[in-house]
């Protein structure tokens, strides 16, 4: 099977988000089936839907990774991508918003807007995307199509407009109401719809709406306004066409509902996505660089190619790279640049992707989203482009990787494999991070949460064979002195022949924070040869690293080399460096030394409601809360100082103190004295 090619203006690129548990992948199913794509329903519960594919997504009956469903309907060609609705794989949806030109925002009828529906809305407004809303499980008990738009318009102000009505509550919800053509659509148990005229019990109050939805559509246009005050019927595909207009435009957001495991309302949503939605035509020109310029981009199928690449899936026989043609066409067998490498790369099969069903396609035009397999350099936000152009697409920014564990190999077998497949683990995912630090000696993977580096963790396992043991990350901690103290160092060994032979005297003090290591050298007479001086210093820098009486590394202290002895055959180098090891360990232990920890600097974000709570907890885990502020959609912006190892946790901490909403943002200040009632170190 082959999927043919359609034109820009015939493409629908579109991302389902939400809060968990909205019912985002099975409206996937839902759209699929009522569409041909596939035969049956699948179950999130039975781990059967096209999206959830991986053994995590199975095992844990949530989606931790972007699919891409696609089908036709009505000649257009959607490329429908569900998104993850856990907090933890933000970065999936930050990569599907980066694509898509429409985002559905699923709610379900019976929570209500939820925590990740606000912060997804949030990201989706921050890059003007145009959104619609499917308020879904209708048929639920206890559901409501009134209160939950109440909340939405609550949550997200008057832009929100309802373009259907539910007809029939909980278990007798059977259909819907068009409030643009006062049509009634009646779906039977097989979920396909019969049209009618609205049913008498809502007659009144659809109308109603209706005319307000009418007189909020034609205020746009001022040509349809003064046909709408003479009294004239706008035809409903006029008031379509403007309706659009202000979706593009991301200021009107229509709401639709019905529900998904009932195929209810399914095929008007798919109706809908098609007539109001915008098309990639529809959206403003991606901007690049071109060399040092920026230059805008339209979509041209005639264009010179540029593809940008947003997901990668790890594969047996090799990556699968994910992208979308900005411009241009692409043919298989089409050669491309790697921007990035400058890597020429081949495509030698072209195919969409339908959950990880390859279905082969021959041509892509600008707009289009499709795949190809084992590029051989190609990584998650290269751009591809015609040879001889040096035009890169700016990679999507991911939300901060703000929870960490240090990871250890289990065998050496799995050493040999960890540095790669972590790599590639970032290339499927990156907002997962991965740094080495020489301080603590770990390698750290760094991820949105404990539930992200869980999945992440079992994804290592089980797709790369390489186990791990996952550990805290251990602070920083270091070591100063607070006061000054002298010490000799003696080194003397006589074993026959040639010893050794060096004795240093050091003076030790303190320096102001930060301000690292000072030598001086203040011996006079020759009591040390000048080419010995240098191993003295050495000595005393390998000492410092080595640590203190509390095993830390030793910061911020002037170390003066005052005087010294030495033999004229039995000094060398290694004698005197030995010396002043031992001259520094004993200053150290003098000069009164204490423990100093890193100190970050957090900027907290929370609902102004949830202030107080926040404030608490941080003042609980030595914060000092400096100030606050309230930030540009309202919300309050803590800023606090705070010690790094109460940090560990934190990302856990504020979601559950704020639902799901608090962010926040940390980055190193200081170093400070450990005070006596911490403990811990």
């Amino acid at each position: 099977m082959t999927v043919d090619p359609v034109g820009p203006a015939s493409i629908r690129n579109v991302a389902l988000v939400g809060h968990g548990g909205s019912g985002k992948t099975t409206l996937a199913e839902a759209l699929m089936h009522r569409a041909g794509a596939i035969d049956r329903m699948g179950r999130v519960e039975d781990g059967s839907t096209v999206c959830d594919t991986d053994p995590q997504e199975r095992r844990h009956q949530q989606s931790v990774s972007l699919a891409i469903a696609p089908f036709v309907w009505k000649d257009h060609k959607i490329n429908l991508i569900d998104t993850p609705g856990y907090g933890d794989f933000e970065g999936e949806v930050a990569a599907a918003l980066r694509v898509v030109d429409l985002a559905i925002f699923v709610v379900s009828a019976v929570d209500g807007v939820e925590a990740q529906t606000v912060r997804m809305w949030k990201l989706a407004e921050r890059l003007e995307l145009p959104r619609m809303v499917f308020v879904n499980k209708l048929d639920r008990e206890r559901s409501s199509f009134t209160r939950t738009l109440e909340q939405l318009r609550a949550r997200f102000g008057a832009g929100v407009a309802p373009v259907e009505l539910p007809i029939g509550d909980e278990d007798a919800f059977r259909g819907v109401a068009d409030l643009l053509s006062d049509v009634a659509y009646i779906y039977d148990d097989d979920g396909r719809s019969s049209s009618t005229s609205i049913p008498d019990d809502m007659r009144e109050l659809e109308h109603r709406i209706h005319d307000n939805l009418v007189e909020g559509i034609v205020v746009a246009n001022d040509e349809q306004l003064e046909r709408y005050l003479a009294g004239e019927v706008i035809p409903v595909e006029d008031l379509e066409r403007t309706l659009a207009l202000g979706i593009g435009r991301a200021e009107v957001f229509p709401v639709v509902c019905g529900s998904a495991v009932a195929e209810v309302g399914v095929d008007r949503l798919a109706d809908l996505i098609c007539e109001i939605g915008p098309s990639p035509l529809d959206r403003p020109p991606v901007t690049v660089s071109v060399g040092p310029e920026m230059v805008e981009v339209d979509p041209d199928p005639a264009g010179d190619v540029l593809a940008f690449v947003f997901k990668t899936y790890a594969d047996p026989y090799g990556a699968i790279s994910v992208f979308k043609v900005l411009t241009g066409t692409i043919t298989v067998d089409d050669h491309l640049t790697n921007s990035r490498t400058g890597a020429d790369e081949r495509l030698h099969g072209l195919f969409t992707l339908r959950g990880r069903t390859h279905v082969p396609v021959g041509v892509v035009p600008a707009g289009d989203i499709a795949a190809v397999a084992k590029l051989s350099g190609t990584e998650t936000g290269d751009t591809l482009t015609s040879r001889g152009r040096t035009v890169v697409v700016p990679r999507t920014e991911m939300p901060a990787a703000t929870f960490a564990v240090a990871v250890t190999p289990r065998t050496q077998a799995d050493d040999d494999k960890l540095t790669v497949s972590l790599h590639r683990l970032v290339d499927e995912d990156p907002s997962l991070v991965v740094d080495r630090s020489d301080e603590t000696r770990q390698t750290v993977l760094r991820g949105l949460g404990e539930t992200h580096i869980q999945i992440a963790l079992e994804r290592l396992e089980e797709h790369f064979g390489v186990r791990v043991i996952a550990d805290d990350v251990r602070v920083p901690y270091r070591e100063t002195v607070s006061s000054t103290a002298e010490a000799e160092g003696r080194h003397k060994k006589q074993s026959g022949g040639h010893g050794q032979f060096a004795v240093c005297v050091l003076r030790i003090e303190p320096l102001a924070r930060g301000s690292g290591f000072e030598f001086v050298d203040q011996v006079v007479g020759g009591a040390i040869p000048r080419q010995y001086l240098p191993a003295v210093r050495k000595g005393v820098e390998e000492a410092m690293a080595e640590g203190g009486p509390n095993g830390y590394p030793v910061v911020d202290v002037r170390v003066t080399c005052l005087d010294g002895r030495h033999h004229p055959v039995d000094s060398s180098e290694m004698s005197f460096k030995l010396a002043a090891r031992l001259a520094f360990s004993e200053a150290v232990a003098r000069a009164r030394p204490v423990v100093i920890e890193p100190i970050s600097t957090l900027a907290v974000t929370v609902p102004i409601d949830l202030q107080g709570e926040v404030i608490g907890h941080l003042n609980a885990h030595r914060a000092r809360v400096s100030g606050t502020s309230t930030g540009d959609r309202g919300e309050q912006v803590i800023e606090a100082s705070i010690p790094t190892s109460e940090l560990r946790r934190y990302a856990v901490d504020l979601r559950s103190l704020t639902r799901g909403l608090g962010t926040f943002q940390a980055s190193h200040e200081r170093y400070d004295v450990v005070p006596d009632h911490a403990g811990g170190t």
